[in-house]
């Protein structure tokens, strides 16, 4: 293991991600509005993202259909946000849902929400 920070190898990083959705536009649209993502079409026409990280763009994505959503906790896949508490009013906002609110594990400033597919995901803000 090397624990050297010039290293660039993008290996075992985390880089793309199909999302399971019922309204994939519904669901591009609250990734969009909630945390900013980059929405762009491929061209069969589904629909597509970018996390837009100052690090550029080191997560993409698309919205699957006909796929069950991620709906019981096992592995929870966080979102980093620079405010909790603003990114939970707008989960709520446009249309998600809390279900584990700001403060269930003191040490970390971490929620979990389910999307308009579904899925339940996590933020993260770091302390």
């Amino acid at each position: 293991m090397s624990n050297d920070p010039k290293q660039t190898s993008m290996h075992g990083a985390i880089c793309y991600l199909e999302i399971p959705a019922v309204d994939p536009k519904r669901s591009a649209q609250f990734y969009h509005d909630v945390f900013g993502w980059s929405i762009r079409h491929h061209h069969d026409g589904s629909l597509a993202f970018d996390d837009n990280t100052a690090t550029s763009r080191q997560v993409s994505g698309t919205w699957v259909t006909g796929r069950p959503p991620l709906d019981t906790i096992g592995i929870v896949i966080s979102i980093m946000v620079d405010d909790a508490e603003e990114t939970v009013r707008k989960i709520v906002q446009y249309g998600g849902e809390i279900v584990r609110p700001l403060g269930f594990n003191p040490q970390e400033r971490i929620a979990w929400f389910r999307d308009p597919g579904g899925n339940i995901l996590g933020i993260y803000q770091e302390p």
